[in-house]
């Protein structure tokens, strides 16, 4: 069951102005850059219409942590003639997988210059070119983004190992550690600070709210959590699935069906904010209570909900009867578009590719993961040595199966680890913590119903009500594939920057 999570957690980090002088070593003369080594550079992006002079850093920073020493690299974006920085907010942004680089929320959505794509969100060209992000949001705050020890170019120190960086409590450290020295060195105890993570990236987003605060007297103005994982029971990974994943993964088989039309007009011709309103009613109120009842559900009530699920899923009733009303995800994905002999994707649900063999869960059988995975892998090593000015021999390591294989939660909670008691304290203690919860609808790995559920179990004071909110966005896992929801990101966070601190 574990290695199958593992797996899962693998794939979810698959989610997962450039002249200037630049001030690092001559790599000419030092072709393998130590750590405490720093490549600094001056750049201008048009971001909102508006031309934004800026300062790039990175570099790995030697980070003394209570289980070792450990070598952090991290890009760091900060904007140019800012003099009061107690009015200047920072983010700490990272990935997840959770062996995953930051390439993905560098390169595809928050910093100042980010690949070319279409409208859907697909690479206009191989090796994908690199523009200004008119919708980064570098002129709302500064941005530093960490790449995990065992992921980029972070390493442990000499003489310590990579097991003492892995797992839920080990990461939290390290990068806790991290962000608390990169805030003494760069003078940001004073700004407004925030942390934004992707998929398991918001696990660690989480955890660090807690780990800053009890460790360091560090409280955070707000995190960004973008395609949740905060409780593992709901996940369709273990074994023997929950009825209460079937439920929770309805909405999104719905939304993926309404995406390539495949239902009928009373559904098809429908919004897909209307359609998903009435998905989750059912999802929540019938068909959970169907499933719960297991073989005590009479049999024509199981052929009416069968009914009901095929007629928002593009299926055949029969085929859901026969499978007792519970549809595993990987066989939604391969019969939604069988009659075409095509698969969707479950990162991302409107790619399509050939029904082949392979796994959904680890990747091999994902066509959202074979359009993504080697462009943003080739654009970051591209960026980071043209733009950034950072050069060294030593491969930049995307995604880490060596660290996701090695994963470990507290206490061998495993799939029964969640968080819910601990962002409900976080928001509880700190009455300025402003929590943003982004989900895609055509997200099959992280569902955005399953977020609504774990925050629905969050049980906050009502007085802080007012801190939490929520977004939808037409997309997949990775929410900035897509213009229009870039577009629609960029407005709500101007709003939520703004406001947070109140």
């Amino acid at each position: 069951m574990m290695k199958r999570f593992l797996a899962i957690l693998a794939v979810l980090a698959l989610l997962l102005g450039c002249a200037g002088a630049e001030t690092a070593a001559d790599p000419a003369a030092e072709p393998e850059k130590a750590a405490e080594d720093f490549a600094v550079k001056q750049h201008s992006a048009v971001v909102q219409g508006q031309t934004l002079n800026y300062t790039t850093t990175a570099g790995r920073m030697t980070v003394e942590t209570a289980g070792g020493a450990c070598e952090i690299f991290f890009m760091a974006y900060t904007l140019d003639g800012v003099e009061d920085l107690s009015k200047r907010p920072v983010t700490f942004a990272f990935n997840g997988g959770p062996g995953s680089s930051s390439e993905w929320l560098q390169m595809g959505f928050l910093s100042p210059r980010h690949i070319v794509t279409d409208e859907h969100g697909q690479p206009t060209s191989l090796p994908a070119a690199i523009e200004d992000n008119e919708y980064s949001i570098m002129d709302l705050t500064d941005l530093v983004f960490i790449d995990p020890v065992g992921t980029g170019y972070s390493t442990p120190a000499e003489g310590a190992e990579l097991d003492e960086f892995i797992g839920y409590e080990n990461d939290l450290r390290s990068v806790g550690d991290f962000i608390r020295l990169y805030t003494n060195r760069y003078n940001r105890w004073g700004s407004p600070k925030y942390v934004a993570g992707e998929s398991y990236g918001t696990t660690r987003a989480v955890g660090l709210v807690e780990y800053l605060s009890d460790t360091y007297s560090m409280d955070l103005n707000g995190i960004l959590l973008i395609s949740c994982l905060h409780n593992c029971t709901i996940l369709m990974e273990a074994d023997q699935p929950s009825d209460l994943s079937y439920a929770l993964y309805l909405p999104t088989y719905a939304a993926d069906a309404w995406y390539h039309k495949k239902l009928d007009d009373q559904y098809q011709q429908m919004s897909l904010e209307d359609l998903m309103k009435e998905v989750r009613a059912f999802a929540g109120g019938e068909y959970l209570s169907a499933l719960f009842k297991g073989r005590n559900l009479e049999e024509e009530k199981k052929n009416e909900i069968a009914a009901r699920v095929a007629a928002y899923t593009g299926l055949k009733a029969e085929d859901v009867a026969a499978v007792n009303l519970r549809v595993p995800y990987r066989d939604f994905c391969k019969s939604l578009l069988k009659d075409e002999k095509l698969v969707i994707g479950r990162i991302d649900g409107r790619y399509t590719g050939p029904l082949t063999g392979g796994d959904m869960a680890n990747g091999s059988a994902d066509p959202s993961n074979a359009a993504m995975g080697g462009v943003f892998g080739a654009a970051i090593n591209q960026y980071i040595n043209e733009e950034l000015g950072y050069h060294t021999d030593r491969p930049y390591i995307t995604l880490s199966n060596e660290v996701n294989g090695s994963w470990t939660f507290p206490d061998n909670f495993g799939m029964g680890f969640s968080q819910e008691k601990t962002i409900a304290d976080a928001m509880n203690k700190n009455r300025f913590l402003k929590v943003w919860v982004l989900g895609g609808y055509y997200d099959l790995a992280t569902p955005f119903f399953s977020s609504e559920w774990t925050f629905d179990h969050v049980f906050i004071n009502s007085e802080h009500e007012k801190n939490l909110r929520f977004s939808h966005y037409e997309s997949g896992h990775m929410i900035y594939l897509n213009e229009p929801c870039m577009a629609q990101f960029r407005k709500e966070a101007e709003e939520w920057y703004l406001n947070s601190g109140d």
